[in-house]
């Protein structure tokens, strides 16, 4: 128990964490995402030592659910929980959401505007692939068209730009190799230094899923493991294999509950597990990948994230717990190089989202929550990076075991990240222009079918382009080609020149 009296009535805290798997995979039954936020409530209230908690939540914030059209999942919660009279909110897919609504809700704790907040989120991406496989469809709930939750807790706000969806650059595993060849032109290693960082990388992830009793893969792999084609380990998009994609084909939920300091001691809550969010803070690359002003990092992540740090008032080197979001390993190392963290340690809680599992948007609720758990063991501060987007939108917090004696601390430095630049895309451009980075995508049977590069011209505008050569594609694979000249066509193919 905490001897200290001192603490501001309105100081936010999070009294309790749940986390679940739902192993339809192992013959459990299935449950649709909004009994397992219920379940992962119940469980946060049970960790907050007092199972009736649930019935006192006066909001409930949720993650979006990918693939099935809840219009307002909270009410569904609420009603489940006892609480039916609780106001809902909602969000639009993004990763960075559930450090964004609970930075928001830190803010309203502390302004009174609520008492008792929920956050919660959850998929069923392993019963909707066994669906499929079977020709079933789910009997999870269809709310009336008119459904709407008390608040919208983002904005809808299109996340490709009609360049990318008329050149058919919309998916994570086509961007983020993208991310992945630049970052290692950056940084002068070859392709084959380059296979072996993101080998050891994915290989530490997965020796901390490996100790998480919330992973989903559980299941330590040698660097040598992972960059091996055995057992299916095909390549995705060059230079990844299957195994360092995020896994999202499992049912995973995640709930967490915060109130202020004052009223979980008018609610009786023990303190021994209380942790408190310091800092958070949340910004934006660009608003479309193709404008963002380089693929070898992130101001975003290094203005933003560094900002969370100096509000909480710590340094990376004295950071008990680190998450990093990690859909790809090379949003693990852009994230350590951008926010000066240590490399030399674990980057991770959960074991990221290759290996703890990757639900959607939902992933940083687990890794809050996880965040929770190895801090109260460990003691001192903790941080964890989200991203939505395409590596483009960002939300860090900062959390501690003990509060830091000052108000909960946010900032959104949109204009010191926007102050960096950006880069114009051109849809129309037909010429030649010098290879930015570049990736191969696979198929399932490892053929490559398809040469992706984004290539700037000689006024600095940004053109994607694409070749089905073979040779193109060997090349690609095999020689560094950022830098050399590519002629693109009116329609988007290009050919080395």
């Amino acid at each position: 128990m905490r001897t200290s009296g001192s603490l501001d009535d309105r100081t936010p805290v999070i009294v309790g964490v749940g986390q679940l798997n739902q192993r339809v995979d192992r013959g459990e039954p299935s449950e649709e995402p909004t009994a397992l936020m219920t379940h992962a409530l119940r469980i946060a209230a049970d960790d907050a030592g007092d199972p009736s908690l649930v019935a006192k939540v006066d909001v409930i914030r949720c993650v979006n659910v990918l693939g099935w059209r809840y219009r307002d999942p909270g009410r569904i919660v609420a009603e489940s929980l006892g609480c039916p009279d609780s106001r809902t909110g909602y969000t639009h897919i993004g990763g960075n959401v559930p450090q964004m609504i609970l930075n928001g809700a830190c803010r309203d704790l502390a302004e009174g505007r609520v008492e008792v907040v929920a956050v919660t989120g959850a998929e069923a991406g392993c019963s909707k692939a066994m669906q499929r496989s079977s020709g079933t469809a789910p009997a999870w709930t269809v709310q009336p068209d008119d459904a709407e939750p008390d608040e919208w807790l983002d904005a809808d706000v299109a996340l490709m730009a009609d360049a990318e969806l008329q050149r058919g650059i919309v998916m994570p595993i086509q961007i983020y190799p993208l991310f992945e060849s630049a970052w290692r032109a950056a940084n002068h290693w070859s392709l084959e230094e380059d296979r072996r960082r993101i080998a050891e990388v994915a290989a530490a992830l997965s020796r901390v899923a490996a100790d998480n009793p919330h992973a989903w893969n559980r299941v330590a792999h040698t660097p040598e493991a992972i960059d091996s084609p055995e057992g299916g380990n095909r390549m995705v998009g060059f230079p990844y294999r299957k195994v360092v994609n995020s896994f999202e084909r499992v049912d995973q939920a995640a709930g967490i509950i915060l109130t202020t300091v004052g009223r979980a001691r008018s609610l009786g809550l023990a303190d021994d597990g209380w942790v408190f969010p310091v800092a958070g803070t949340d910004g934006a690359d660009t608003r479309f990948f193709s404008n963002r002003p380089t693929f070898a990092g992130s101001p975003a992540m290094r203005i933003a994230g560094r900002r969370a740090l100096e509000l909480a008032g710590v340094e990376p080197d004295e950071l008990s717990t680190i998450d990093v979001y990690s859909c790809f390993p090379v949003a693990v190392q852009v994230g350590a190089h951008e926010l000066g963290l240590p490399t030399d340690r674990d980057l991770t809680v959960t074991g990221g989202l290759p290996f703890a599992g990757g639900p959607w948007s939902n992933y940083v609720s687990h890794s809050i929550a996880r965040t929770v758990e190895v801090l109260r063991e460990r003691r001192g501060h903790g941080l964890v990076t989200a991203n939505g987007g395409y590596f483009t939108k960002h939300a860090f917090g900062v959390y501690s075991t003990e509060p830091s004696g000052r108000p909960f601390a946010s900032a959104k430095p949109q204009d010191e990240i926007d102050a960096v630049g950006s880069v114009a895309a051109d849809d129309a451009f037909a010429g030649d222009a010098t290879v930015e980075s570049c990736t191969v995508m696979h198929g399932r049977d490892d053929t490559p079918e398809r040469a992706i590069v984004t290539a700037r011209t000689e006024a600095g505008t940004r053109v994607w382009g694409s070749s089905h050569d073979v040779d193109d594609m060997a090349r690609i694979e095999s020689v560094e080609t950022i830098g050399s000249t590519v002629r693109i066509d009116d329609s988007g193919e290009f050919r080395f020149a």
